[in-house]
């Protein structure tokens, strides 16, 4: 009797780590996808950040964190160049040409069609979002880094200002009595006014909502393709499979730049549409 409960005490032990080990080999993509304390060299090595606690709370570095204050730092730097060169001359030259492009390109394709009048006062936070998105995701490209526009908790706080920007528009251009009554479209029958009103209110958040899941669906949904196609290599455990594995890693690869470039234009041109929605309710 001890020996079969021996037998069946090992399968089990057995039976645990080996499914122990098919979790972890799963979840190697998510791994590398999701945040961290840590900045990932592999193979070459880890560097851990910081563990910080203020009054209980966690605030700890993470490595997006890093990533975006390097981002921050790259982005003030390059316009910060931008705006020098524009101090010594009207006439762009050397990389100034290149931002010009993008800057007007926001202005004149995205602001003024979509705002209309009195789009200058909100340019600026169009630009700041649009930038700051588009060196966000072209740092997720580059190895060992991190795409921090891939976590929920940022794009949630880029729709946060989407949001804040929207309803400040809205009220300062119409009042506050008048913003919230030109949420209700003309001519509702009057039985039809609280579920209208219950609908428009619902849909102040669902713009912001789908603006921040958009951005982080996307991003993260690439990273993930790549890493699984990779993944083929190990799992099918051939090398025969690596010239096509690797081979359409590199195509997502690619189609990554132009989403990482399509992904800054629909959530600024999508701002934009809101802002020019709730500044210009008559039409």
């Amino acid at each position: 009797m001890s020996q079969i409960d021996s037998v069946s005490t090992s399968q089990i032990a057995d039976s645990v780590a080996a499914r122990s080990n098919s979790d972890a080999s799963s979840d190697w993509i998510m791994h590398h996808v999701m945040d961290g304390n840590y900045l990932d060299f592999s193979p070459f090595g880890k560097i851990y950040l910081p563990h910080i606690e203020l009054f209980g709370i966690d605030i700890s570095i993470t490595r997006h964190v890093v990533i975006m204050w390097l981002g921050a730092v790259l982005l003030g730097l390059v316009f910060f160049n931008v705006a020098k060169s524009y101090k010594k001359s009207l006439v762009p030259k050397g990389s100034a040409n290149f931002w010009e492009v993008l800057i007007i390109f926001v202005r004149d394709e995205i602001a003024k069609p979509t705002i209309g009048k009195g789009y200058e006062g909100f340019l600026p936070y169009l630009l700041t979002a649009f930038f700051f998105i588009l060196f966000g995701n072209f740092l997720g490209l580059i190895p060992f880094s991190a795409t921090f526009t891939s976590n929920i908790a940022v794009t949630s706080v880029l729709a946060i200002f989407s949001f804040m920007v929207i309803q400040i528009g809205g009220i300062k251009n119409n009042g506050v009595f008048g913003y919230f009554k030109g949420l209700i479209p003309h001519g509702v029958p009057i039985f039809l006014l609280p579920i209208m009103l219950i609908v428009e209110i619902l849909g102040l958040f669902t713009k912001p909502f789908a603006l921040a899941i958009r951005l982080f669906a996307n991003l993260t949904a690439g990273h993930i393709v790549i890493y699984a196609l990779i993944s083929l290599i190990f799992v099918m455990q051939s090398y025969l499979i690596s010239p096509v594995s690797i081979g359409m890693a590199l195509f997502i690869y690619s189609l990554e730049v132009l989403v990482a470039l399509l992904q800054a234009y629909i959530f600024t041109m999508l701002s934009s549409l809101f802002i020019g929605m709730a500044v210009h309710q008559d039409h």
